[in-house]
C-alpha cells in the first residue's frame, strides 16, 4: 500500500493495521522519510536512525494489538524531555547530556506501543512562545515559511501538523503547547498541573511546568492522555488523575469583555473568534460576559515576578559558566531571575493567592473559558526585530492558566482570508477548573468540528475522523475496574478483546471497603460501600466499552461479583464491579493498602514462614 497520501492520526492508523492495510514497520519507514521534508528543516535536533527505530518496532508484539492502545503509533518528543541513549540538548549542545532512563511519560508511551521517531526543536530552555530561539534554527508555520511556528514546543508541533507523525509530546508552562499548535491548525493539550509525570523533564518552572500534547484532533489527545498518566510516587508534583465533569449540554462559557479583548490590531483574528464564540452558543453553550482583570493580572507574575527565578533555579548555574553558549535573549530572561529575593517571592506568592480568589467568584458565574488562544500572529521577521514584546503579546491569554492550577486545550478555529491573517489559522482555547481536561476534549472536539477545516497542514478534514465521543461519550459506557481486570492481571483480556479502551487511573470516593475474597480463580478483590466515611479512596481503573461489548461483558460477571454504581473521588458515578455481602465470610479486610495492586505487592515482598 502506498503510504505517502495517509494521514498520521492514532485512529487512522490503529483503523490500518487493524484491517491488515500496512504494518508497523511499514507506517515508520513512511515516517522517517517524511520527516526528511526539506520544506521544514529545523524541526529536529536529533532525528532517530533506522536501526534505532527498527528496535522499537521489533519489540512490539502482534498479539498484543488490542492490548496496546498506541501500537505502532509513530510520535515525536520535545528535547527537553529524555529519551534513553538520545541526547537531550533543551536546543543548546553545550547543555547536552545522554540519558540512562526515559522520561516517565515516554516510557508510559513506548509501553503502550507508540513509537519514538526522534527529539524536535525547542526555544532553547522552553523559554519562548515564538519558535526562533534555537541555534537549530527557526521553526516556522506549516501554513507560511515567514511565519513563526509558535513555541516553545515548535518542532514537535510542526512535526504532527506536517503529517511526520500522530502525535507529538511539548511542554507547557507559558503557553508553549498551546500557542504553536494555534499557529499550526493541530490540538494542543496542557493537562491540570501534575496530571502526567514531570520526572525526565529538564524543568523551565517545576512548580508550573506541565507536558503538553499534540495531536490532529481531540480523539487523538484524549488516547495519548489515557495512556501517558498515571500518578508518579517519584515525581514530588505528581497528582493522582481524577475527572471533573462539567455540563454536557448547557454549559456557561466566559467571554472577556470587549474593552480586555486585545487582538493587536488584527481585525480578522477579532472576527474569528466572534464567530466562534457564535458556534459554541449554537452547540448549547451560554456565552457570559466576565472580568477579564484577575486573570491578566496574574499571567504578568510569570515574566514580571519571582516566578522568573524559578527558571534561573533549573538553569542559572550553567549559564553562569557558559553565559556565550546561550541564546542572548533566554539569557537575559532567565538572568533576571538573580534579583528576586526570598521576601519578593513570598510577597509574589500573596498577590497571586489574591488574583485566585477573585478568579474563583468568576468561576462561581461560569463553567469554562472560551478564550484566543494568541490574538495575532507574527513574521519570523518581526520577532527578531523585537523578540520580547511579540513574544509577551502571544502570553496575553495563556500566561495565567498554570498559575491558577487551570486545565486548557487549543483547538482550530478558521483560517484568515486578508493581509492580517493571510491564509493563516486562528486557534482558540477552552479553559476549565483542574482536572476538567477530559471534558474539555468533549467540548473542543465538538466546536473543532462546528467549524470543519483540515487536519493541521494536510487537506483532510477533520469530520472524516472519529469524534471524541466515540472514545468516551454517549455511545460508551465507562466502567470502573478494581481487580483482575485491571492491566497487567489476568483477567484484563476480557475488557481488550472487546476493545474497551483504558480511560484513567483514579480512586473511588472514601466510602468503599475491600476484600480479598476466599476461594476465588484467579484471586479477586470485593468492593462494598459502607456508611462510615474513610480516610482515603480505592485505587480503580476506568476503561470504556461500546454498549454492546459492555452487555456481553456484563454477561460474563460470575456471582459474588456484580455490575453496580460507584461513586468516584470526583464526584462523578460510573458503573463498576461491587460484591455481594455473602462473599465475605472468609474474606480478608485489605482496605488499608488503599487498592489491589499495593495488596498483591505486600505479599511478594513479606517473607514466607518456613
Amino acid at each position: 500500500m502506498d503510504l505517502s497520501s495517509i494521514p498520521f492520526t492514532v485512529a487512522g492508523l490503529r483503523e490500518l493495521y487493524r484491517e491488515g492495510g500496512a504494518k508497523p514497520i511499514d507506517v515508520i519507514v513512511e515516517a522517517l522519510r517524511r520527516a526528511r521534508d526539506p520544506a521544514h528543516p529545523s524541526v529536529w535536533i536529533t532525528l532517530l536512525t533506522s536501526e534505532q527505530v527498527r528496535g522499537y518496532v521489533d519489540a512490539l508484539d502482534p498479539e498484543r494489538f488490542n492490548e496496546l492502545p498506541l501500537f505502532g503509533i509513530p510520535f515525536a518528543i520535545k528535547d527537553n524531555l529524555d529519551l534513553t541513549g538520545v541526547p537531550t540538548t533543551c536546543a543548546c549542545p553545550d547543555f547536552a547530556y545522554l540519558p540512562k532512563n526515559s522520561a516517565y511519560v515516554v516510557e508510559r508511551l513506548i509501553k503502550a506501543g507508540a513509537v519514538p521517531i526522534g527529539k524536535t526543536n525547542l526555544d532553547q530552555f522552553a523559554t519562548g512562545l515564538v519558535g526562533t530561539r534555537s541555534p537549530y534554527g527557526a521553526c516556522h508555520s506549516v501554513f507560511g515559511a515567514r511565519y513563526v511556528s509558535g513555541g516553545s514546543s515548535s518542532g514537535s508541533a510542526v512535526a504532527v501538523a506536517s503529517g511526520m507523525v500522530a502525535f507529538g509530546l511539548g511542554t507547557d508552562t507559558a503557553g508553549s503547547g498551546r500557542i504553536p499548535a494555534a499557529f499550526n491548525n493541530i490540538v494542543g493539550l496542557k493537562p491540570t498541573r501534575g496530571r502526567l509525570s514531570n520526572r525526565g523533564v529538564v524543568p523551565a518552572c517545576r512548580s508550573l511546568d506541565c507536558i503538553s500534547i499534540l495531536a490532529s484532533t481531540c480523539y487523538d489527545a484524549a488516547a495519548v492522555l489515557a495512556a501517558a498518566e498515571a500518578s508518579d510516587p517519584e515525581d514530588p508534583f505528581s497528582r493522582t488523575p481524577l475527572e471533573l465533569p462539567l455540563p454536557d449540554d448547557a454549559i456557561r462559557f466566559g467571554r472577556p469583555r470587549s474593552d480586555q479583548l486585545e487582538f493587536f490590531g488584527n481585525e480578522e483574528a477579532r472576527q474569528l473568534y466572534d464567530e466562534t464564540c457564535q458556534r459554541m452558543a449554537a452547540l448549547g453553550g451560554e456565552q457570559i460576559e466576565f472580568d477579564y482583570e484577575p486573570f491578566l493580572k496574574a499571567a504578568s507574575l510569570l515574566y514580571a515576578g519571582p516566578w522568573v527565578a524559578e527558571r534561573y533555579s533549573a538553569v542559572g548555574e550553567f549559564l553562569e559558566k557558559g553565559p556565550e553558549a546561550v541564546d542572548p535573549t533566554v539569557r537575559a530572561i532567565i538572568s533576571e531571575g538573580k534579583r528576586y529575593s526570598a521576601v519578593d517571592a513570598f510577597r509574589g506568592f500573596y498577590e497571586l493567592e489574591a488574583y485566585a480568589t477573585q478568579a474563583r467568584k468568576i468561576w462561581e458565574k461560569i463553567d469554562i473559558l472560551l478564550l484566543p488562544t494568541a490574538g495575532t500572529t507574527y513574521t519570523i521577521e518581526d520577532v527578531k526585530n523585537e523578540p520580547v514584546r511579540l513574544n509577551s503579546n502571544l502570553g496575553r491569554y495563556t500566561n495565567f492558566v498554570n498559575l491558577l492550577d487551570l486545565a486548557a486545550v487549543a483547538v482550530p478555529a478558521g483560517f484568515g482570508q486578508s493581509e492580517s491573517l493571510p491564509g493563516l489559522p486562528f486557534g482558540v482555547s477552552l479553559i476549565g477548573p483542574a482536572f476538567s481536561d477530559r471534558a474539555l476534549l468533549s467540548w473542543g472536539d465538538r466546536l473543532h468540528r462546528a467549524g470543519g477545516g483540515r487536519l493541521g497542514g494536510t487537506d483532510f478534514n477533520v469530520s472524516l475522523q472519529p469524534s471524541f465521543e466515540i472514545l468516551n461519550g454517549r455511545n460508551r459506557v465507562e466502567l470502573a475496574v478494581v481487580g483482575a481486570h485491571l492491566r497487567g492481571q489476568p483477567l484484563n483480556h476480557q475488557l481488550s478483546n472487546r476493545g474497551a479502551q483504558f480511560v484513567t487511573a483514579t480512586e473511588t470516593a472514601p466510602f468503599y471497603r475491600l476484600y480479598h475474597l476466599a476461594k476465588t480463580t484467579p484471586p479477586k478483590p470485593g468492593l462494598v460501600r459502607v456508611e462510615e466515611q474513610l480516610g482515603h479512596g480505592i485505587d480503580i481503573e476506568v476503561w470504556s466499552l461500546d454498549r454492546d461489548a459492555f452487555g456481553d461483558f456484563v454477561a460474563e460477571v460470575p456471582p459474588p461479583l456484580a455490575i453496580g454504581t460507584l461513586e468516584l473521588a470526583s464526584g462523578e458515578n460510573v458503573k463498576g464491579f461491587v460484591c455481594e455481602p455473602c462473599a465475605l465470610d472468609g474474606a480478608k479486610d485489605i482496605t488499608g493498602h488503599r487498592g489491589w495492586r499495593p495488596y498483591l505487592a505486600s505479599l511478594q515482598a513479606t517473607p514466607r514462614t518456613p
